[in-house]
């Protein structure tokens, strides 16, 4: 990196490369702060739910995926082999993120989106990605909202129940059951149910890094935690670890944010953030004679920037048809691309890195893996992860020293085709 981007980033408290192990430590410390009743920044969710170790065979359900910008619904079929087929798959806008609803509205727009399912399956696999205490009987108790979504009236509310409620009014039978699960925990449960011939796992985590961010994963047996005398799946909801080094820019977009003070992780992390930080470094940098005074002047009109056009300039920064790259073809320097080019790399790369943190930790907890031929299965799941530039190969890398060389633990990454809808499906039939 130029001398220039090191100055403006050092100046602005940006930490170019996070070390690995000691946010890892710092994130188990926190979980076992929460697993064990005291304060923690993570809330370390019970969902009273291991893989199930039967398939689904010639069974029917309905499946709902309340994500960070999309809702998407539809009906698995799981055949007389257990085989899974997706149909009637619709997808909308996630309710709450263009105004503020209230929880009668809420739920009203859910039941309308579900319309083309009225009553074709009698369990329901809800995967609501969203904090949520999950509660013995499968429902669970809404703790917040992230990722933007504003329906302040849902929170403390029973969200299956609601559902359940909101479908009766819209003319459904009573749906038998309705299980709430987070994508973590359907990608985990995904898994579990479909190892490739040949392998078996000792171990699972599910790991979500696309709008928004979370971990998932199986907690061995506690002896000192009353009633966990079972191993169990837990959602950490790790986007709300706050105990990191954060720059000017987190700070500055946290204060505009939807709700500030929170989710210091997810924020410095996710893709509905990494471009906002973006761009309140580009607006420093531009403020601060960073970059040539023409490109300044442009920077300075841009109103925002998003994930999508800082990975289209990462990927091709002479492309004069991206936002950044027609910016630098017509009013920068060689030394401005050089800088913003390394500037918003740095911020990618940090990602990367915390993403790993993160992966260390939960793998770690399900003390597995020391069997080189049974590795944990790391389920991941999101586009920031998958399409964001050198994202994937940077988080696997980091994985590499950290779990492979330094501890000798086996792990796998794995991609598994409609793992959230299958994971989801499996859900909601646990209790079906």
């Amino acid at each position: 990196m130029s001398f220039k981007a090191s100055a403006f980033l050092g100046k602005h408290g940006f930490v170019q490369n996070v070390d690995v192990d000691e946010v890892a430590e710092a994130i188990l410390y926190d979980m076992d702060q929460g697993l064990h009743g005291k304060e923690s920044d993570q809330d370390m969710i019970r969902t009273w739910t291991l893989p199930p170790e039967q398939k689904a065979i010639n069974k029917k359900v309905i499946v709902i995926d309340a994500g960070g910008t999309n809702f998407r619904s539809c009906l698995v079929t799981f055949d007389e082999k257990g085989v899974a087929s997706i149909s009637e798959l619709e997808k909308t806008r996630m309710p709450g993120v263009e105004r503020e609803l209230s929880k009668k509205e809420f739920f009203g727009q859910f039941a309308e989106n579900l319309e083309h399912l009225k009553d074709k399956a009698d369990c329901i696999g809800f995967c609501f990605s969203y904090p949520v205490e999950i509660t013995p009987d499968g429902d669970g108790v809404l703790i917040g909202f992230s990722k933007e979504v504003k329906a302040p009236e849902v929170v403390g509310c029973k969200i299956g129940q609601s559902l359940s409620d909101a479908l009766v009014e819209h003319g459904w039978k009573r749906p038998k059951s309705v299980m709430l699960l987070n994508d973590t925990v359907a990608a985990l449960l995904a898994g579990a149910s479909t190892p490739p011939g040949g392998n078996e796992y000792s171990s699972y985590v599910g790991f979500i890094l696309g709008t928004g961010l979370n971990a998932a994963y199986i907690q061995p047996a506690l002896n000192d935690v009353k009633g966990f005398d079972k191993a169990d799946v837990i959602n950490c909801e790790v986007g709300k670890f706050c105990k990191i080094a954060r720059s000017d820019f987190d700070r500055e977009f946290d204060a505009i944010s939807a709700k500030p003070g929170t989710f210091f992780l997810e924020k410095s992390c996710s893709g509905a953030y990494l471009g906002p930080i973006s761009y309140q470094a580009l607006k420093a940098a531009a403020g601060e004679g960073f970059v040539s005074p023409k490109l300044a002047a442009e920077l300075l009109k841009l109103e925002t920037l998003t994930l999508i056009e800082v990975d289209g300039f990462l990927r091709a920064p002479y492309n004069k048809e991206t936002t950044l790259g027609g910016l630098l073809a017509n009013y920068g320097t060689q030394d401005d691309y050089n800088f913003v080019f390394q500037v918003l790399d740095a911020i990618v790369n940090r990602s990367a890195r915390y993403a790993a943190s993160i992966l260390v930790a939960a793998v770690l907890k399900t003390e597995r893996g020391h069997d080189p031929t049974r590795p944990v299965c790391v389920v991941c799941n999101g586009t920031t992860f998958y399409k964001t530039y050198r994202m994937n190969g940077r988080v696997k890398a980091c994985l590499e020293e950290s779990l492979t060389k330094k501890r000798r633990i086996a792990w796998h990454a794995a991609n598994i085709e409609n793992d959230i809808t299958l994971g989801a499906a499996i859900g909601g039939l646990i209790r079906g």
